[in-house]
């Protein structure tokens, strides 16, 4: 019997706790922008927006953290477990939530419905996450379902981009009717077929042609510059790529993902 506690690395779990900090003040935030939204919607809309960028900064510091560990040789069961519960914080409970506050408190009967089964959704997909990770040593090249970090930053850039398109109104109108239905599709993608890269293989070491580095430069900066709608706008094509990826050719599979530091590979069962 294994009576040695578990190793935790430094900078690998000080990314995901840097991951968990951040669900928890979008949660907060949300939270705060609820007692304010009759009282004070304009002060209502700004922590909502905070909220936004405190799930998209959840997404970074999930990205970091799995290549720290791969890039020190430091991946461990403590570091997935550990993730795992700060996913289901920033990437579960505070989409649900800032939805919920949004719009599906308009519906008592059913919007609290449609939260709880993203959330749900989201914390299955997490559990069969580590039961398959237990049983298969070392990272796969693919997620069986879309991820639910990626299922999370579509909803917070989504809901950015439609702030941004009613930024004179300061509410979103008639754009938020679109977020109960996404949940639910994106519930169902979790748990789908459909096979999408996981980009494990892109770190600090991976080498790019001149073209190439180019190009990922120059859409970091778009990005950079117009980040009320680009970070939707890959998202969604990461979301709708899955969709086509099994109607494209190995050619064309390996000449996109190339782009971007993953060669394709053979079917894995990833669930995360």
């Amino acid at each position: 019997m294994n009576d040695q506690p578990p190793k935790i690395y430094l900078l690998p779990n000080l990314m995901t706790a840097g991951n968990l900090f951040c669900g928890f003040a979008a949660a907060l935030k949300i939270l705060q922008g609820a007692l304010l939204q009759a009282s004070n919607p304009d002060v209502a809309s700004d922590l909502f927006h905070l909220a936004i960028w405190f799930i998209l900064g959840a997404f970074v510091f999930d990205f970091l953290d799995g290549r720290l560990a791969r890039l020190g040789g430091r991946d461990s069961p403590f570091g997935r477990e550990f993730d795992s519960l700060a996913d289901i914080v920033s990437f579960g409970v505070a989409p649900a939530l800032l939805v919920y506050r949004i719009v599906l408190q308009e519906f008592p009967r059913t919007g609290w419905v449609v939260a709880f089964i993203y959330l749900a959704c989201g914390a299955l997909r997490l559990a069969r996450f580590n039961v398959v990770a237990a049983n298969h040593a070392g990272a796969e090249k693919e997620f069986k379902g879309f991820p639910i970090p990626a299922a999370a930053g579509l909803i917070a850039s989504l809901t950015l981009f439609m702030l941004w398109l009613s930024e004179s109104e300061r509410h979103l109108g008639n754009w938020k009717f679109v977020l109960p239905p996404l949940m639910i599709f994106l519930s169902f993608m979790m748990f789908s077929r459909f096979r999408y890269p996981s980009f494990k293989a892109v770190d600090w070491k991976t080498t790019k042609s001149i073209p190439r580095f180019l190009i990922i430069s120059v859409v970091l900066v778009i990005t950079a510059m117009n980040y009320e709608w680009m970070p939707a706008v890959l998202f969604l094509a990461y979301l709708v790529y899955g969709v086509l990826r099994p109607w494209l050719s190995r050619e064309w599979q390996r000449e996109i993902e190339e782009e971007i530091g993953e060669e394709p590979s053979e079917p894995a069962e990833q669930t995360r």
